[in-house]
């Protein structure tokens, strides 16, 4: 029996190598590609019914004239096209003008609610930056109102605006006499200012949780040379903490300016089910106009609405700020 060697200039490779095994390893290869597919399915799946079937539901319902005569079976109610879109953004008649105003009053409570959110828990970190005796305790203590529930929280701050019994009133007016007599915070024009004050308490511990993260990572190294050459704490704030945050506060504004627009349980449990004018945000308008007065087609057109607008805003945003990321890596 006689052996062929193999040609010259190549390299046998034998029957239980390594290199011989690598062919048949690739159905594994994919398997283990796929595995953390098959481990999001289940999370897709609940998405897919928690979230994209009602908006498709609710996109459909826009389109219809879907009152309180059609609950029962609303697939019977009649085709409206683009009708209930119509009347939402008819600024003289009464749906479009209170739409407005609604949308208006959320804007002015975003800007204000997003900034001093912001402002307070920027300030806050950067003095908690230093060690000093009991610093654990303070950042604890400043986290309760994020870790409390909101029901709960929004619950208390309405037992504290109480006209006659509450603490609010009984500090302001009985104790410091800032006042001439006892303010009505959950009706009138200081609703706004009592919705603004419980949005900024339960909000600005996020964002100071989430700037103090971001301070871990800037290196002491950069303020210890910035002292050095004789900068103040002013100073270093502005050339070295902000640039260095940028990152942060954009997903930070983005985040907040989000959970703002869209906030239903803080005015919903502080002023109930109809929400005073001053502070008639959007959100508690859908809902008036969806379950109260049982115009569920309107009010689907109106959180459609809404939709597209955050949507054009979260892009317009995020290419802004992908530009500017651009422009200053350049």
């Amino acid at each position: 029996m006689t052996t062929t060697a193999p040609p010259a200039g190549t390299r046998s490779v034998p029957e239980h190598s390594p290199g011989a095994a690598r062919g048949p390893r690739r159905p594994g290869r994919i398997r283990r590609i796929g595995l953390p597919y098959l481990l999001l399915l289940p999370a897709l799946l609940l998405e897919l019914l928690v979230h994209l079937v009602p908006m498709v539901i609710g996109v459909a319902m826009s389109f219809k004239e879907l009152t309180q005569f059609y609950i029962r079976d609303w697939g019977t109610a009649p085709w409206s096209g683009t009708a209930n879109y119509r009347l939402a953004v008819d600024f003289h008649g009464a749906v479009g003008e209170a739409l407005l105003h609604s949308f208006m009053v959320t804007v002015v409570f975003t800007l204000l609610s997003v900034g001093l959110c912001w402002l307070i828990g920027t300030t806050t970190a950067l003095y908690l930056q230093d060690n000093f005796r009991g610093r654990g305790v303070l950042r604890t203590i400043f986290l309760v109102p994020y870790a409390l529930p909101v029901y709960a929280a929004v619950i208390t701050w309405a037992f504290m605006f109480q006209h006659d019994n509450g603490l609010v009133n009984h500090v302001l007016h009985d104790q410091l006499h800032l006042t001439d007599k006892p303010s009505f915070w959950l009706i009138g024009d200081n609703s706004f200012y009592a919705l603004l004050i419980v949005s900024v308490w339960k909000g600005w511990p996020f964002a100071f949780l989430i700037v103090m993260a971001g301070l871990q990572n800037i290196p002491r190294e950069l303020y210890e040379a910035a002292a050095l050459d004789g900068a103040g704490m002013l100073q270093q704030v502005r050339r070295i903490t902000l640039p260095s945050l940028r990152p942060v506060n954009q997903v930070l504004v983005l985040v907040l300016f989000l959970w703002t627009f869209n906030d239903f349980n803080t005015p919903y449990v502080l002023f109930g089910k109809s929400a005073p004018a001053a502070a008639d945000l959007i959100s508690i308008h859908i809902y008036q106009s969806s379950f109260v007065t049982w115009n569920f087609g309107t009010g689907s057109a109106m959180s459609v609405l809404l939709l597209l607008f955050l949507l054009i805003v979260t892009g317009g945003y995020l290419l802004l700020t992908s530009r500017g990321r651009k422009t200053a890596d350049v």
